[in-house]
C-alpha cells in the first residue's frame, strides 16, 4: 500500500511523475484540479458549488477543496493506496488532511518534495507556451508556492515523514529516486 504526497513548486513535475508512478504502483493520482473538474462535470453537489466561483474566476475556497478531498479518499479505489499531487498547498489544509487521514484510519507513508532551482523552473514554464504562462505570471505563482507552501514542507518535515528529491535531473533521473525512495517507505 502506497499513501504518497507530492509537494514541489509550478514547473517541478509533479503531475507528469504522479502520472508514472501512478501507472507503476496501480494507485490513484489525485490532483484537486482534476477532482475539481470531474465534480464540476458530473455535477455533484460540491461540483455546483465550485462552478460558481471557477466562473466568477475567484479560488475555489479552502473548505470546498477539503470536503472534495474528503469525498475522493473514501472512493473504493484508493483502498490500495494513492498519490496527492498539488495538495495540501498551505499548513491548514496538511492540518485538515492529517486529521481527515486519522478520521480514515490511514496514514500518509511519505511527503515527497520535488526541488527544483526558481530559474530552471522559470524557463521550464515559459517553454511549455501556455497562454498565463509569461514570466511576470510565473514569478508570481513561485512568490505564492514559497509564501505558503514551503511552511508545508517544514510541517512535514516536522512531522518526520518528508523526502527531498532533486527534480532538476533528467525525467528517468527523478522517476528513479522517486521509486527508490516509495519502494523504502
Amino acid at each position: 500500500m502506497k499513501r504518497l504526497i507530492f509537494l514541489g513548486p509550478p514547473g517541478a513535475g509533479k503531475g507528469t511523475q504522479a502520472l508514472i508512478l501512478s501507472d507503476l504502483y496501480q494507485i490513484p493520482h489525485i490532483s484537486t484540479g482534476d477532482i475539481l473538474r470531474a465534480a464540476v462535470k458530473a455535477e455533484t453537489p460540491l461540483g455546483i458549488k465550485a462552478r460558481s466561483y471557477m466562473d466568477q474566476g475567484e479560488l475555489v475556497p479552502d473548505d470546498l477543496i477539503l470536503d472534495l478531498i474528503k469525498e475522493r479518499l473514501r472512493q473504493s479505489d484508493t483502498r490500495g493506496g494513492w498519490i496527492l499531487d498539488g495538495f495540501p498547498r498551505n499548513v491548514s489544509q496538511a492540518a485538515f488532511l492529517a486529521e481527515l487521514l486519522q478520521e480514515l484510519h490511514l496514514a500518509a507513508d511519505c511527503v515527497l518534495n520535488l526541488e527544483v532551482p526558481d530559474e530552471v523552473l522559470v524557463e521550464r514554464l515559459l517553454s511549455r507556451k501556455r497562454k498565463d504562462d509569461n514570466e511576470t505570471t510565473i514569478r508570481r505563482r513561485l512568490e505564492v508556492y514559497h509564501q505558503d507552501t514551503v511552511p508545508v514542507i517544514s510541517f512535514y518535515s516536522d512531522c518526520g515523514i518528508l523526502k527531498a528529491v532533486n527534480g532538476n535531473d533528467s525525467l528517468e533521473g527523478v522517476t528513479t529516486a522517486l521509486k527508490a525512495i516509495i519502494d523504502q517507505a
